[in-house]
């Protein structure tokens, strides 16, 4: 029997205007991919911190995310759900997204601004920590779908993968793919971007190659990004010999944290797709 139930995008929040960004992005995208949208608020030692300063109950917050989720499905035309949690932001975010089967979580993340600390370090724990993609939003807002994705290829691990979700993002948003290549002396890049094409041929998808010079290549990316009007970097982990954690590159975090907040979906890769290509 076809399942046919919808997708569900989760959005942790802190109901910052960071987490909002984040929120209003997953909803066009929603709309986009006909998607479910899930906002979540874990309750953890700042939030009890603050309902004490302000003298607050927790019904306050589970009355507030309530509301935040009925007028986001007004507003969208979309499904909502909400969910409040007590623990910790840097394991449970993971944990409600593999017990919803999440496909994304979009993760807004901007220091000490609001009621929690969702600082860098955060989003990186999230980030190795979940299943699925995560997609970190910055304080600038992308209220609407991708629809001009950058995807830097580096090595030639894993392109399958990370091409399939590519492929799968593009044709869900409508979206067009650049792939950014680091330089051409590295031949088994050339390989990994040659099936990259070869598969985007195959399915449709609009993509163009776009070779760096000699030179930081994250910067390359990200400026390469902003002259493009990118509204997306897609990068993946890479993971450790155990696959018992994920770790990203000397690249990754610059372009995560990148400075003219580009959002950026970053993937995990599976064992099991990579056992496929032979490439443990």
């Amino acid at each position: 029997m076809e399942n046919t139930a919808k997708p569900i995008f989760l959005v942790p929040t802190d109901f910052s205007e960071v987490c909002n960004n984040a929120m209003k992005q997953a909803a066009n995208s929603a709309k986009e991919m006909g998607a479910k949208i899930c906002l979540l608020h874990i309750i953890n030692t700042d939030t009890r911190s603050y309902l004490r300063k302000e003298n607050l109950e927790t019904t306050v917050l589970e009355d507030k995310l309530a509301a935040m989720a009925e007028d986001l499905g007004k507003e969208y035309g979309i499904e909502t759900c909400h969910q409040l949690k007590e623990g910790s932001i840097f394991t449970d975010i993971a944990e409600v997204a593999k017990d919803l089967d999440a496909k994304f979580i979009f993760l807004g993340t901007h220091g000490k601004s609001g009621m929690q600390h969702l600082t860098g370090s955060f989003a990186i724990k999230v980030i190795t920590s979940a299943e699925m993609p995560t997609i970190v939003v910055q304080e600038r807002p992308f209220n609407e779908a991708p629809k001009n994705i950058v995807l830097p290829v580096t090595s030639e691990a894993g392109p399958m993968e990370k091409t399939r979700y590519a492929a799968m993002v593009a044709k869900g948003f409508n979206a067009k793919i650049h792939l950014y290549q680091i330089g051409a002396s590295e031949e088994e890049v050339g390989k990994a971007v040659q099936i990259m094409s070869e598969y985007f041929d195959k399915n449709d998808i609009k993509y163009d190659v776009t070779l760096a010079r000699a030179g930081n290549f994250s910067k390359q990316v990200i400026d390469f990004a902003v002259t493009n009007n990118s509204d997306m970097i897609l990068i993946m982990t890479n993971p450790d010999k155990s696959w018992t954690k994920f770790i990203l590159g000397s690249y990754d975090e610059e372009m995560i944290f990148n400075v003219p907040q580009i959002p950026v979906m970053c993937v995990n890769p599976r064992k099991k797709e990579w056992e496929k290509l032979r490439l443990l």
